[in-house]
């Protein structure tokens, strides 16, 4: 009796998280956690007051920006990598949609991005009550697979790395300094002219485009416990629309685009 292999969406995912395991991901994010946390105690030893909610907020920065930076570069490289070495036509030699491709692609980097999340987030119980690393940790995951989507979808629309991973850090920045950019916008000399209108106005543009990055992950809810499930509900309905947008646009591109 033959065995059922699994759907090719989950077998694609399978073998791109086994990559990145063979590829010293791992290995990578306990080398970010270990920097992040020496790092927030060589701080910690060096501010006159309030050094726990110095290092919360140190490290909090730190595990955040560095998981954002292993997805982007994971993702970017992965799907390089495999279009150098032809083994994107060869998958898609085979009686496989390309949906199923690119679908399986992003289930196994959002697969792969609860390895950080977990990690880190288990990493600030040593300055966090258990439900505020939850809560933050859940918050991170879900800004991982935003990203990644994102990184997927420049990735597979690019033809080169380098300009995929400029365009996914790029977004990344952007996305969460436009809550910033927006007030500044709106300051004082905001009516000032056609020019500086203009400017507003595509400020404003951009701040409803784009996702609010900056309500993720949010240190002061390590620092004060001022986290509940109720802020982290807005993010995860936020995550999946994005992510569902993000996907349908990287599988429009990915099925005009030719392969040969």
């Amino acid at each position: 009796m033959m065995t059922r292999l699994p759907p090719p969406i989950l077998l694609i995912a399978r073998y791109t998280a086994i990559e990145a395991l063979r590829g010293r991901f791992l290995w990578l994010c306990l080398l970010a956690a270990c920097g992040a946390a020496g790092l927030s105690l060589f701080v910690g030893q060096l501010a006159l007051t309030e050094s726990t909610a110095t290092q919360a907020a140190l490290a909090a920065a730190a595990l955040r920006l560095a998981s954002v930076f292993l997805i982007i570069t994971f993702v970017v490289t992965s799907m390089a990598r495999e279009a150098a070495d032809k083994g994107l036509e060869l998958v898609l030699a085979l009686p496989l949609p390309r949906s199923a491709y690119l679908l399986g692609k992003l289930a196994g980097f959002a697969a792969l991005a609860v390895l950080p999340a977990a990690l880190f987030g288990l990493l600030t119980l040593l300055w966090a009550p258990p439900l505020q690393s939850l809560l933050w940790g859940v918050s991170l995951l879900a800004e991982l697979w935003l990203v990644a989507a994102f990184s997927l979808l420049c990735a597979a629309s690019l033809a080169h790395a380098l300009p995929a991973l400029a365009a996914s850090a790029g977004f990344y920045l952007l996305a969460r300094v436009i809550d910033t950019l927006q007030l500044l916008a709106h300051g004082r000399h905001a009516s000032d002219g056609l020019l500086q209108q203009a400017l507003t106005g595509g400020v404003d543009v951009l701040a409803l485009l784009l996702p609010r990055l900056d309500l993720y992950a949010r240190s002061d809810w390590l620092l004060y416990a001022s986290g509940s499930w109720h802020a982290l509900a807005p993010l995860l309905v936020q995550t999946a629309i994005y992510v569902s947008l993000l996907a349908t646009a990287a599988l429009c591109d990915f099925y005009r685009r030719s392969l040969s």
